[in-house]
């Protein structure tokens, strides 16, 4: 009849039970539920990325979508300023006035573009180099105190 006797706060079964457990027994438990966690953690990165992902497929699509509608209006637009200078001029002098601007405009670009560029290059992190040149120097030196 030992287990109809009531029990007081301090004699719950769980605690002395998981207390009695040997200290590699708790270790592997604790080992296999931190292992689970991760894995759960990494179901649900999972799903969360590739839920992202498909946002980012959608929202690239949609871009690339806006850019050949943005392209097409941009040759719409060159159409009607040669259509606009043809009501004054000969239809090809309209035609070429608007192929030489769109030509120095592209050259333009392009110069700009390659100033940048020049300005970027070497494509490395030029001063983070020196800078841990300087640390393995200061390092090396310390070690030879």
């Amino acid at each position: 009849m030992p287990s109809a006797q009531p029990h007081s706060a301090g004699t719950d079964r769980t605690a002395p039970a998981s207390a009695a457990e040997p200290v590699g027994d708790l270790v592997q438990r604790a080992s296999h539920q931190l292992t689970e966690l991760v894995r759960g953690e990494l179901r649900l990165a999972q799903a969360e990325m590739k839920e992202k992902g498909r946002h980012y497929g959608k929202g690239g699509g949609l871009f690339g979508g806006a850019g050949l509608a943005g392209f097409l209006a941009l040759e719409a637009l060159v159409v009607t300023a040669i259509a606009a200078l043809a009501v004054v001029l000969p239809v090809w002098a309209a035609a070429l006035i608007v192929t030489a601007v769109l030509g120095a405009t592209a050259a333009l670009m392009a110069l700009t573009g390659k100033k940048q560029i020049d300005k970027a290059a070497p494509p490395a992190p030029e001063q983070a180099i020196e800078n841990v040149k300087a640390d393995v120097a200061e390092i090396k030196e310390s070690a030879h105190r």
